[in-house]
Order: C-alpha cells, then structure tokens, then sequence
C-alpha cells in the first residue's frame, strides 16, 4: 500500500464517518473539518466565525475556550461529552432542542481534535427516565418514611396518615379541614411553587414534584420533598382530590450543590447556563399560562467587548465577565435567573416582574456595572452595557417571541449610543 493510498484512504475515513471531527490550533483556528462537523458548525457560526472553533461556539459554548487555555499537560482528553444546549431562539417553538456531545482531546502543545455529535433524543429519553426515577424513588424508597395525606382542589386536608404527625408535630385529626398551606409554614425557594400553583401544574400534567425548607410544628427547619398528584373519578379534566406526600430527606449539602452548579452553572461566571435558562423558561411559560402572573425578560450585552479581548486579551476579559456577573446576581430578588447566554450576552429572567419592574431593575444593572472596573498591565479596565426589556404578555406567551421581542430592543439600545436601557415608551411613539 503506498502513501498516496493510505492519505486518501484516511480521507474518506474522516469524511465517512458519522460524527463530525475537527482539527484546531491551541487558539482553535480550524485546520481541517469533516461534513458531518460543518452541518453542526455553521448554523451556528455563520460564514464569519466558520474558520474558527471556539469563536463559532461563543454564543453557545463560551465555557469551550476557557477549558483549552486552563489545561495544562501538552496531551490529554480536555472534555468528554461536554453538551452544549444550541438555538435557544426564534424558530424552534415545541420542537426538541439541539443538543451536542462534544469531545475535545489536545494531542500537541499546539494541536487539539474536537468531535461532535448530536444526542438530541437522547437527551430528552434521559430527562424522562429522570423523572421516573424521581417518581418511583419517592413512593417506593423508604415506605414507611413519608406522610400522605388527600387534599381538596382548594388545598383543604381531606385525611392524613399516622406519618404526617411523626413528620410535621401535626396531628391528622387536628389539622383535617384545614388548608395545607396555613398548616405547614414553608419557606421555599422564591421560584418555586406556593401549594395553589402547585395544585395547577398537577391538575394539568398530573403530578408535580419540588423541594424545599418545611417547618415542622416546634419550628425545627427540615428539607423536605413533596410530591402532588391529580386524582380523578370519571373526568380526568377535573380532579376532585389530590394526594400529596411529604418526605424528610437529607439534603448531602456538599455533593448535591456540587452536582447542581456542574450541571446548571456557566463554567466561568458561574452565572446560570444556557441549558438551565432553557428549562427555566419553559417552566416560567407554564406558570405564565396556568396563572398569568407577570414574567419578564432583561437581554444585557457588553458594549464593544471584543475590543476589550482584542486589547487586553481573553485573561482580562474573563474577569471583567466574572465581575459584572457578580454585581449583578446582587441586585437581583431570590426568583430571578440569571444567565450567561453566550460570550459577552446575558439574559435575566424575572417572575412575577412586570414591564415597569424589569425597566427599573434594567437600569439599576446598568448603573452598576459601570462602575465595574479591573486593574490591568494595560492600565483600567471598564465596560458598559446595553439592555433591552420584554414582557411574556407582550409576547402572547410565546418564549421566541420574548426572546426575540428583548433582543430587538437590545440592539436598538445599542444603535442609540449603547450603555442604556431602551426606551419602551419612546419606541411606541
């Protein structure tokens, strides 16, 4: 066999193969990109970022460039499996999201491989499987351990079990007849559910599962599960009853808050990730249309930041991006979500805010973050940003509607001279 035959054999191997594979420098300039890769890359990169790996991903994956830089040994495996949650906008109103599989393996000091795969369904398939897990786990794990009670549609205890007293200090007889809510006190995360929305959701999907603190009734804080599910005589449309359970679990602090930053966090900001606004919002949307409460969305971009990387370099601007995340997750109420969209874009999101509330709290984010500085060798470091504010209302409920409803006005505060909120009421008139 000679050279020329094993080259084009190679060739048509890479070509061939169903997963795409990627050649990159250190920088992630692309030397060679196989057809599979391009049908991934350049939707999401455009003709301008095509040349480059971690520039095509920036908006999708900004979490890739700091993963390279940081490791160290001239060889090894950088990521494996790493996903990253793509188009998160416009367009894809109840289809599937994109999700990519992407390895990245540094074979040089200045020579990396980056294969990618799309493991859509798969994800979906284990997001169910989590889910029945969940499920069965909190029925069948420790039997005897958890309270059951039978609840009215409007939240009255109907019985309860002998449980519910070694749990909560309440005795079932002394509590029948009166509303779940005023007998638990429950100091909840504010995203989640009151026990009426929570009631709302299981009407309508059929059960319903969170955590929060639960106080018992000597005032001792526990962390506890609960579980809502609809039950129904004949129309499934209209439970009568709902039986709830309450477990006291153990929380495992350190290793559960771990493995809930990995899996929700930005990898450098430590802001929410695209993957967890994602499912943020579509459990905002779902309380928006079973309840109407107020939900809006800031879009934030960074003012001309590509200069400051350009600059000042990546370093730099890797703690001003950390920096800004900082003072803003400050000024924001326990609800919000927080996110880091892609490069220099955040989006927060804000329920039960209203278009005056979001504005008011859009500037107060302006205003802070220029005061934002970092010392650098180049002298003072400073940013701007710009911001643009939407409704779900003003959406009629359509997430890509929001999403696009924000950006546009974004972008219109940047046309305007940048570092500014935009101007509702200017654009209507």
């Amino acid at each position: 066999m000679t050279d020329m035959s094993s080259e084009q054999e190679l060739l048509e191997f890479l070509y061939a193969c169903p997963v795409g594979l990627i050649e990159c420098d250190a920088q992630g300039e692309i030397g060679m990109m196989n057809p599979h890769a391009m049908q991934h890359l350049l939707p999401l990169s455009g003709a301008r970022n095509a040349s480059n790996l971690f520039s095509a991903f920036e908006q999708h994956a900004p979490e890739l460039r700091s993963m390279a830089s940081a490791f160290v040994p001239d060889t090894g495996r950088i990521c494996d499996g790493h996903r990253i949650f793509v188009e998160l906008g416009p367009g894809r109103q109840g289809m599937m999201p994109k999700v990519l599989a992407c390895t990245l393996v540094k074979l040089g000091p200045d020579r990396l491989m980056a294969t990618l795969a799309d493991v859509s369904q798969q994800v979906v398939q284990e997001n169910r499987l989590r889910q029945a897990d969940t499920w069965f786990a909190t029925l069948l794990d420790d039997v005897d351990g958890y309270a059951a009670l039978t609840i009215t549609p409007e939240g009255e205890i109907a019985s309860a079990n002998s449980c519910f007293l070694r749990q909560t200090g309440h005795a079932p007889a002394d509590v029948t007849g009166h509303n779940l809510a005023d007998v638990l006190s429950t100091d909840m995360p504010g995203g989640d559910m009151r026990l009426d929305e929570q009631l709302v959701i299981a009407g309508r999907e059929g059960w319903h599962l969170q955590e929060g603190w639960q106080q018992r009734a000597d005032g001792e804080r526990y962390w506890c599960q609960r579980l809502v599910v609809a039950r129904s005589a004949g129309d499934p449309s209209k439970p009568r009853r709902f039986s709830v359970v309450l477990r006291d679990v153990p929380r495992r602090e350190a290793a559960t808050g771990d493995l809930r930053r990995l899996l929700t966090s930005d990898h450098l900001t430590g802001a929410a990730n695209r993957r967890h606004f994602s499912q943020a919002m579509a459990k905002a949307q779902a309380r928006w249309r079973d309840l109407r409460e107020p939900l809006s969305l800031i879009a934030l971009d960074l003012d001309h930041f590509k200069a400051v990387n350009d600059s000042h370099g990546h370093p730099a601007g890797d703690i001003l991006l950390c920096r800004v995340t900082d003072v803003c997750t400050a000024l924001l109420p326990p609800s919000a979500v927080f996110a880091r969209l892609g490069g220099e874009e955040f989006g927060v999101l804000l329920p039960r805010y209203d278009r005056e509330q979001a504005m008011a709290l859009a500037e107060r984010l302006r205003a802070e973050i220029a005061t934002v500085a970092v010392e650098t060798s180049g002298g003072l470091l400073q940013v701007t940003a710009s911001l643009g504010c939407a409704t779900l209302e003003e959406a009629d409920g359509s997430i890509d509607a929001l999403i696009a409803l924000a950006d546009k006005r974004l972008y219109a505060a940047k046309r305007a001279g940048r570092n500014q909120v935009f101007d509702i009421q200017s654009d209507a008139a």
